[in-house]
């Protein structure tokens, strides 16, 4: 009776604990939240691809969680026809689909994108048995390459997770966390700090991480101060606030700090970046929230084609791990940037994603394909 007694606490736990990570899907109940009323646009410059037939040194992979071709044309719409993801001309397809689910959930997609394996969803770096199977960063990592992870989320969040970490469910966020100190990852930079110090266990793996010489920092201007070692950036107790609500150039802020120490290693690196909060916009059926963090998120591609322009050596990979909220465009207007949306579900979708490459290795990706072909086409151009 005592262990029924435990074990259905430890669900009760689990379930509150994911409900208030979960949270963000709650649809918004504002007046035209639907509408984005064109703002300030931003200018976007355009780069000369390197050479797109010879072999990466550096990989930044970007992910804009939940993010479809409508959520891109409608962030076109809305900076007056322009956007940096433009730049791109080597463009693929995606199929998103989970082992066991047409629709996937960020876990499953997240560990296809990492691991080149399809899996359940809720899954974190596992396979169908729940075993651990290997990332790319972590291959990357075993390289000798530096690896990082940069997102608008808790880093023990789906998407990161996936690339970090190796658990049964997405909602073990205290295991993930502790997951992190098994790796030699450089550069992780997020929110979640309460789930490397507010522990069940009692242990405070800020400690740890600091015993492992990483510099722990949790304001965003001492991150960007950070030119070298390791830097774990822990924002926010859980997730950092949306655009909206003031979250300011972080994303671009700590994509520049990581790529600046990553590039301290010259046997390369491997950069997973995530426009997380995107997806939050489609689970919430609202269009101004959707396109600010469609913008943020385009700025920080900007950022890595900025690099990659100039360093000749690095690949640049755009896509998304599934599309979110069903979201289309029903109206929209390229001189004054406002467009009108429409969703279909409060959930995930099951369309095909783009994906976007520049640079050494982006012929590689054109054409229709699966998200688990993604990382086994990244390893192939690294392998030495």
């Amino acid at each position: 009776m005592n262990k029924i007694i435990l074990f259905l606490v430890f669900v009760l736990t689990a379930s509150l604990t994911l409900q208030a990570q979960e949270n963000y899907k709650d649809i918004s109940t504002e007046d035209n939240a639907k509408f984005y009323a064109g703002k300030t646009s931003y200018k976007v410059e355009r780069y000369e691809e390197p050479d797109a037939a010879s072999k990466p040194k550096n990989v930044i992979f970007l992910i804009g969680d939940g993010m479809g071709v409508s959520q891109i044309y409608a962030g076109i719409t809305a900076n007056l026809g322009e956007m940096y993801i433009q730049n791109f001309k080597k463009i693929g397809f995606q199929t998103t689909f989970s082992a066991k689910d047409y629709i996937t959930d960020s876990a499953a997609a997240g560990t296809a994108l990492a691991t080149g394996e399809k899996t359940y969803n809720g899954a974190i770096g596992v396979d169908l048995k729940a075993k651990t199977v290997e990332n790319i960063r972590e291959k990357c990592e075993k390289q000798g390459m530096a690896t990082g992870v940069v997102v608008t989320v808790s880093v023990t969040h789906a998407t990161p997770a996936a690339f970090v970490a190796h658990q049964p469910q997405r909602s073990m966020y205290e295991a993930i966390a502790a997951d992190f100190l098994k790796t030699d990852i450089d550069v992780f930079i997020g929110g979640g700090y309460k789930h490397f110090t507010e522990r069940k266990d009692g242990m405070n793996l800020v400690d740890e991480l600091e015993k492992k010489g990483y510099q722990v920092e949790t304001e965003m201007n001492k991150i960007a101060k950070v030119k070298k070692g390791k830097l774990a950036g822990l924002i926010s107790a859980e997730h950092p606030a949306s655009i909206e609500e003031g979250r300011g150039n972080m994303l671009e802020t700590a994509t520049k700090t990581a790529i600046n120490i990553l590039d301290n290693d010259p046997d390369g690196f491997f950069l997973m970046v995530e426009g997380s909060q995107i997806d939050w916009a489609g689970h919430q059926h609202n269009t101004s929230f959707l396109v600010t963090e469609t913008h943020d998120f385009d700025k920080t591609v900007g950022i890595a084609l900025e690099f990659a322009a100039k360093n000749k050596e690095t690949l640049v990979i755009v896509t998304a791990d599934h599309e979110t909220g069903g979201f289309s465009i029903n109206k929209g207007n390229m001189e004054t940037g406002d467009v009108l949306g429409e969703f279909t579900t409060g959930d995930h979708t099951g369309v095909m994603i783009p994906v976007f490459a520049f640079g050494p290795g982006s012929d590689q990706f054109t054409g229709f394909y699966d998200n688990t072909d993604i990382p086994k086409k990244i390893e192939n151009l690294l392998k030495n």
